[in-house]
């Protein structure tokens, strides 16, 4: 407007936006489907879905089949106290230690400063089907398995004879339940049986004949204790509740008040809702307020009167308002084109989809097939498939108002995972949230925000006590309760310090896309304020006139100390001053877009900023790990913490330092191409960054190889058939990357 004021529009329709100029383009791509060709053998064959809060693995079993559930805030365990007093004369004698060189007996004691390990993430437990004996006689060559990333909706088909019979699976966000519909050709023949159960400690009940409720704990304690012993606390209550419809001329029976039995019918629609007691961080369970029975039964009856169709479109509505907003279509580029054969990017739409899909070969090949082809074939619509999965896991497992998307999103099987399931903020519950932003999520962060507001509360408690320092901290694991002590263990991984600090970038990186000065001034610039003191006093004047940090570690690296003993712990680690340069850029340009770069505390920012010591090369061409070029034990080591300042940082680029970025070349190439899955993914990144599209192909490619998941041990990375990505096990990091 002429005079400076805004103007409100209407949000023009998705179908507005699309215009696809390249049709040819479309007309090969290929269904965005990920396909299966039986049922699941593995957990990790089965199909995940999602609405943020609530999943479910679907393994599309014909005889019988499973849905193993989860609750997002089923975790062991009961707020904890991160804080220790002793921290502070063992910080002492570790930075004496460091200052004399000492460096492995400076590792050593530094155990002193770790805690207690994190808490455990749960499950809730399993729906179970049992269709009569006829099923396993199904047809051959009539089964299908798919998730349809368009609709997030999991389909099994298969007939019997002459009749089909379907089964659909989508998790409403809307409706916050997961809906089941089973439905048969011909009139009146389907008959199973159903049940709910749980590897947790429960009860498990028909109530009348069409629902099953269940009522369970979590562990008050991550190891259970002995029996005999009573000292295990509450922990979370958690009730699930099973609602069975069926159609006209169906009939339910009530067995033993365990399991309905439906016989009879056309169709049946199966919802499940369930609820925590868990009230927050901070709240003990013996304490909470909230009875999950009375809270599941209240959102049963809120979606109760809704048809199937209903609940479909609404789910449809959300989802794909979402989905919808970013389409990518790649073509194979002529090798004279652009000289490696890589995949061209024609099109990427931050908006709608395309529909204009081949049907011819929909399903026909299983996307484990097209995985282990990919290496000859390089099918430019698997990696379309791949993005998109990413985005869809993202939508599904993290939304406003859930807990952060953790080390597996939301889908656990296991009592014990695999590192718990704890976010883990070396690299990982980052990554989690690197596509929201680029490709246009921004709304699935917001669970990140809320958590960080909960590390800050409790890791200033930490860094007064254990530090005498004022602001916040958080370290390299934390769980649901918001964990911000040390991890229990060896320093090379628990000792980290930079956890809160790392995180702390998202909140500017998310003002850069959306420019939204209220978030700035409410939300980041708060929690920024906090990280930013505790950094400041965490700093030390060194000998040389340069801050430092005392103690350092790189993470979960070891160093061979000059004395030729194993270490981890030194000073100014080129992790630790490149994630604090960051900070004190991001927080003196928010508090120039506030109008307070006058404030006291960016006067200090701003004199740290120039005793920071700057990015080192090392004698051999590479970026310095370490302050000092100690020798490296382990050159192909899975983190490439030393290059932050590339990415996801912004202080190394191709334009204002091409010294630095030729030393990250030579880095990334001494690093190797080998490691877990999500380190794969942020050498891809690195490698674009350095606008070497050839290598960070290859780190493509080199992801997309099939895991065996009975010998998981002999792979690094790679795909599972239902495109889930290995560390090994399964982690879900590498699908955000």
């Amino acid at each position: 407007m002429e005079d400076g004021e805004w103007v409100l529009v209407r949000k023009p329709a998705e179908k507005d936006f699309w215009n696809p100029t390249s049709m040819d383009l479309a007309d090969t791509s290929k269904p965005l489907k990920v396909t299966f060709s039986g049922p699941a053998k593995h957990w990790t064959d089965a199909i995940p879905i999602g609405n943020g809060r609530l999943g479910a693995m679907v393994w599309g079993g014909i005889a019988s089949e499973t849905l193993q559930l989860n609750e997002d805030t089923l975790w062991t365990g009961v707020p904890g106290d991160y804080t220790n007093p002793e921290a502070p004369a063992a910080l002492a004698e570790v930075r004496k230690l460091v200052d004399n060189g000492d460096y492995a007996e400076a590792t050593k004691a530094a155990v002193k400063l770790s805690d207690h390990p994190s808490d455990v993430y749960q499950l809730l437990g399993d729906i179970k089907l049992e269709f009569d004996e006829s099923h396993v006689k199904y047809t051959e060559g009539t089964y299908s398995r798919e998730l349809d990333l368009e609709t997030a909706t999991a389909r099994v088909k298969y007939s019997v004879g002459d009749v089909e019979f379907t089964r659909e699976h989508f998790a409403s966000n809307p409706g916050q339940v997961i809906v089941t519909k089973i439905s048969a050709s011909k009139p009146g023949s389907l008959s199973f049986t159903v049940s709910l159960d749980s590897k947790l400690h429960h009860h498990s009940q028909a109530n009348g004949q069409n629902q099953i409720i269940l009522q369970g704990s979590c562990p008050g304690k991550r190891i259970q204790p002995k029996v005999g012993l009573n000292e295990n606390p509450k922990g979370i209550q958690f009730t699930a509740v099973l609602d069975l419809q069926v159609s006209q001329g169906g009939v339910i029976h009530n067995i033993d008040d365990k399991k309905l039995k439906v016989e009879g019918s056309d169709w049946a629609v199966l919802l499940l809702v369930a609820s925590s007691s868990f009230d927050g961080p901070f709240t003990m369970p013996s304490d909470s307020k909230k009875d999950p029975t009375s809270e599941t039964l209240n959102a049963l009856k809120s979606i109760k009167t809704l048809s199937y169709s209903d609940l479909y479109a609404h789910h449809l509505d959300d989802y794909q308002n979402l989905f919808h907003r970013v389409s990518l279509q790649l073509s194979k580029s002529s090798k004279s084109n652009l000289g490696d054969g890589s995949l061209e990017m024609k099109e990427v739409k931050s908006s709608a989809k395309n529909s204009h899909f081949s049907k011819s070969n929909d399903g026909a090949v299983s996307t484990a097939e097209r995985v282990k082809s990919f290496q000859t074939d390089e099918d430019p619509s698997f990696v379309e498939l791949l993005f998109q999965y990413g985005r869809y896991l993202l939508i599904s497992s993290s939304r406003p108002g859930t807990q952060v998307s953790n080390l597996q999103g939301i889908w656990n099987k296991d009592i014990e995972p695999a590192w718990d399931c704890a976010p883990h903020l070396n690299i990982n519950l980052q990554m989690n949230y690197w596509p929201s932003l680029p490709c246009n999520l921004k709304e699935c962060q917001e669970p990140l925000f809320d958590f960080i507001s909960s590390l800050a509360i409790n890791g200033s408690k930490t860094a007064k006590v254990n530090y005498e320092t004022s602001g916040w901290v958080a370290h390299q694991v934390t769980d649901i309760w918001a964990k911000t002590s040390p991890d229990r263990g060896e320093a090379v991984w628990a000792l980290w310090p930079m956890g809160g600090a790392w995180l702390c970038t998202h909140l500017w990186e998310h003002f850069t896309y959306t420019m939204d000065k209220d978030f700035l001034k409410n939300k980041a610039y708060p929690l920024l304020e906090g990280c930013t003191s505790f950094l400041l006093d965490w700093l030390i004047e060194g000998p040389g006139g340069y801050l430092e940090t005392n103690p350092s570690t790189s993470p979960e690296h070891m160093f061979v100390a000059p004395d030729g003993k194993p270490a981890s712990v030194s000073y100014s680690s080129t992790m630790d001053i490149a994630i604090i340069r960051e900070v004190f850029s991001e927080i003196v340009s928010a508090a120039e877009v506030l109008g307070r770069k006058d404030d006291a505390l960016i006067g200090k920012v701003r004199e740290a900023q120039a005793k920071l010591p700057p990015t080192k090369i090392a004698r051999d061409g590479s970026i310095m790990e370490w302050a000092v070029d100690f020798q490296d034990p382990e050159v192909h080591h899975r983190h490439v913490s030393h290059l932050f300042g590339l990415f996801p940082g912004h202080m190394i680029t191709v334009e204002k330092t091409p010294d630095l970025c030729k030393a990250v070349d030579f880095t990334l190439f001494k690093r190797g191409e080998e490691g877990p899955g999500w380190s794969t993914t942020w050498k891809t990144a690195l490698w674009a960054r350095l606008h070497n599209s050839e290598h960070a192909y290859r780190m493509v490619k080199h992801l997309i190889s099939l895991v065996d998941p009975t010998h998981e041990a002999d792979f690094e990375g790679g795909l599972y058939s239902n495109l889930f990505t290995a560390h090994p096990p399964f982690q879900i990091d590498a699908n955000f990357g």
